[in-house]
């Protein structure tokens, strides 16, 4: 048999590195959008310029750099980097990296340790970094896209500088794709419409952005330039960033709330739309929505609650998209709406009120008296049916007996509320000279 040829391999040994991973800076200087943190004025850069680094907590979304300028801060600190992943890592794991950096530490060799997704280690093992951190036996320094102060113990955030990292803005993705391009050889297939869709896209998150390029890179050279209409037909958007559970579901319905209560539609309409763009449920923002127009709107426009429930009954009803409509108009009428938090404020006050006062009894004149006992012991007695008094208004006085007139409720001079105030003040006026 005639020996054959040996087969070439289908795959090279070593397959090629993705873009992003190739693109990734070698010096801190080179890192792009977080110069707040890395110039020299700033405090990294300071700790930097003294050769000295301490533990941080790197926070900040996806894609924007946490693992590069931790990488780089152990090269320019001189300390031996080791990083971890909270995701595939347990405490058997840590102790292997304790005592390698304590090992380290007798031949006078500092650690950095780096744990991405720090959050997701539990308080046990959060606390078992403390005493090491304690005594300089590591240098740690955390990612987490989530919220430090709900996602870490209270003794290890002691103990570490939160650093908040920013979304790319559009210069520093524009800065990657250059780069991108410059390595490549040649510039992306897309006109400059699609070109700047592209950055929109990636939606401040640099790996992303890279990941697409790469994608484009890829595509048989095509006869004309991509528009952006070309580039969604090869390029699919991503979902926008939008945790339902963590802080950036609080963050949009705050902002939300917010835009409402100063009275600017415009803003509100575009809060409501991240929400539901990221998925939220319509019955949660309906929810918010009714409670936003008893606790904001309240008396100065008693029909936003009527607006609200309406909105949700025809979500119910119809669901999404259709419905979605409903909750936009009830969000365009509280925004709109003239505010007030007076009976929010009144029902505060009655409640301190309330507890300080404990069990006094109401006034006899207002109890029922359905027993002779309780006819003989002045249950209703003198009581004023106000319906049939001239002003249909008696002045009585229905506090306890032991307890001093109290104004809880002070209406505005906002909508509805202007002509409560004036009624309020006719009956004071009444009390008082009943009163005489």
């Amino acid at each position: 048999m005639e020996p054959t040829e040996p087969t070439l391999p289908l795959f090279d040994d070593e397959p090629p590195r993705p873009l992003a991973d190739r693109l990734r800076p070698n010096r801190l200087a080179d890192v792009v959008g977080q110069d707040h943190l890395l110039a020299p004025d700033a405090p990294l850069g300071r700790l930097l310029a003294q050769r000295r680094l301490s533990s941080a907590i790197l926070w900040g979304p996806p894609g924007v750099g946490k693992t590069t300028i931790a990488r780089l801060l152990a090269d320019a600190a001189g300390l031996a980097f080791a990083p971890v992943s909270a995701t595939f890592s347990g405490v058997a794991e840590l102790r292997k990296v304790f005592a390698a950096a304590r090992s380290r530490r007798t031949v006078g060799q500092g650690t950095l340790l780096f744990v991405d997704e720090i959050h997701r280690f539990n308080r046990a093992q959060q606390d078992s970094f403390l005493p090491y951190v304690e005594d300089g036996t590591i240098t740690l320094i955390g990612a987490t896209t989530e919220n430090p102060s709900f996602e870490l113990n209270g003794a290890l955030l002691s103990r570490t500088q939160v650093l908040i990292l920013k979304r790319l803005d559009e210069r520093a993705l524009s800065t990657l794709l250059d780069r991108a391009e410059n390595l490549i050889g040649h510039p992306l297939p897309v006109d400059d419409d699609a070109r700047d869709a592209l950055i929109a896209m990636a939606d401040g998150d640099g790996r992303y952005l890279l990941n697409m390029a790469e994608q484009l890179h890829t595509l048989p050279t095509p006869e004309s330039l991509l528009d952006t209409t070309a580039l969604a037909h090869h390029i699919q958007q991503r979902a926008p960033l939008y945790d339902k559970a963590q802080e950036g579901h609080y963050n949009l319905i705050s902002a939300l709330h917010k835009s409402m209560r100063g009275s600017d539609p415009d803003a509100a309409l575009y809060w409501l739309a991240r929400m539901l763009d990221g998925g939220e449920d319509p019955l949660f923002i309906a929810r918010r929505l009714t409670r936003f127009a008893n606790e904001d709107i309240g008396m100065a426009d008693p029909h936003a609650v009527q607006q609200t429930l309406a909105a949700w009954d025809v979500y119910e009803r119809l669901g999404s998209p259709e419905g979605e409509l409903a909750i936009a108009q009830a969000v365009v009428y509280l925004a709109t709406a003239p505010k007030s938090i007076a009976v929010y404020r009144g029902f505060n006050a009655a409640h301190r009120s309330a507890r300080r006062t404990g069990s006094l009894m109401p006034p006899a004149h207002i109890l029922n008296a359905p027993t002779r006992l309780m006819k003989d012991l002045g249950y209703g007695k003198g009581y004023q049916y106000d319906p049939d008094t001239a002003d249909g208004f008696s002045g009585a006085d229905y506090f306890p007996e032991d307890m001093s007139r109290e104004t809880y409720y002070e209406p505005t001079r906002n909508g509805y509320e202007a002509q409560i105030a004036e009624r309020l003040r006719q009956w004071a006026a009444l009390r008082a000279r009943r009163e005489r």
